[in-house]
């Protein structure tokens, strides 16, 4: 795929599919899912060596791979203007020199990704530009907060103009096996939503063994998840391949069995434009072309943004910029 080809498919306007309506929990299903994690770990070893792109073909996966960042902001020393100006860069990721160099007039990020209190000046401030705010929501990262606050948490987000809310669940139900505790959570975190999308954050880094992750992430979509998401990012350990290609393979599952498609978000430590390279591979190998776009594929990243903008410079002029030229706002 040519940078021109990238350019033609990411202006065009996107057809979504139908929201996941979710479906009784299959206690069956989920307890058949499981994990060869041996198989699955030389899986993801071999894709980096075998998925390598250069030139224009690489410069037209990293366009791709912008569309579909989530730009995120979660520090505790946010302030409305750090967060105008993360909207600012969202609206334009790329120099007008280098945009029209790679033969794009505009392009933007997937999203705007902050806490409940930067939704407003966030939602100002990309006023317009069609670029979702999203919220993350429910006692994030820990999710330990009471329910009722967590529930109401994400009425204020909604309330606030978030149109995605990035809820945590409960780890605790995935690690004592209480599959239906997890399903009601789930479901009621998706009625509090209303229109606004759904991710499920699993903190998979938290879950023990690839086979929670599988289990877990089903039973997050048979409630009614929109993506399920790797990690909140404060984990020890966050996105990994292996994790991803479960819960990738999991999507998949659901999508044989009901015909909906889940969309799949990787969190946390993905700041190298290589690195978001082999996971865009891996979602077209193992999904297909339509989970390539950003109704369906998320990076949950501040920092990717500007490894790629650095690769992208360097290809337009031969000559690589120092990092901090390229500050995320």
């Amino acid at each position: 795929m040519t940078t021109t080809e990238i350019a033609a498919t990411t202006q065009l306007p996107l057809v979504s599919d139908p929201r996941n309506p979710g479906l009784p929990l299959d206690m069956a299903w989920v307890r058949a899912a499981t994990a060869n994690r041996s198989a699955i770990e030389r899986r993801c070893a071999s894709l980096p060596a075998r998925r390598s792109v250069k030139k224009d073909y690489q410069a037209a996966w990293l366009l791709k791979a912008i569309t579909c960042i989530d730009l995120t902001t979660l520090a505790g020393d946010d302030t409305a203007e750090r967060v105008r100006r993360l909207c600012a860069k969202a609206r334009q990721p790329l120099r007008a020199d280098l945009l029209a160099a790679l033969g794009f007039d505009s392009l933007h990020t997937g999203a705007v990704c902050v806490y409940h209190e930067m939704v407003a000046p966030a939602v100002a401030a990309l006023k317009g530009s069609g670029i979702p705010v999203a919220a993350v929501s429910t006692g994030f990262p820990a999710g330990l907060s009471p329910f009722a606050l967590r529930l109401a948490e994400i009425g204020e987000s909604v309330a606030a103009g978030a149109e995605e809310i990035d809820i945590v669940i409960s780890r605790r139900h995935v690690l004592e096996g209480n599959w239906q505790a997890l399903y009601d959570e789930m479901r009621l975190f998706r009625e509090a939503c209303g229109e606004a999308h759904v991710k499920a954050i699993l903190a998979t880094g938290e879950l023990g063994t690839l086979k929670n992750v599988a289990r877990a992430s089903l039973v997050c979509m048979m409630a009614g998840a929109d993506f399920i998401k790797t990690s909140t990012g404060k984990e020890a350990v966050n996105a990994t391949l292996p994790v991803s290609l479960v819960m990738i393979r999991a999507i998949r599952d659901y999508y044989d069995r009901t015909g909906i498609r889940v969309g799949y978000k990787p969190a946390g430590g993905i700041s190298k434009a290589k690195d978001a390279l082999v996971y865009l591979s891996l979602i077209k190998e193992e999904l297909g072309d339509r989970w390539l776009q950003p109704d369906l594929f998320r990076f949950g990243a501040s920092s990717l943004l500007g490894d790629i903008e650095r690769q992208l410079e360097h290809h337009v002029t031969g000559a690589y910029s120092a990092g901090y030229c390229h500050a995320a706002g």
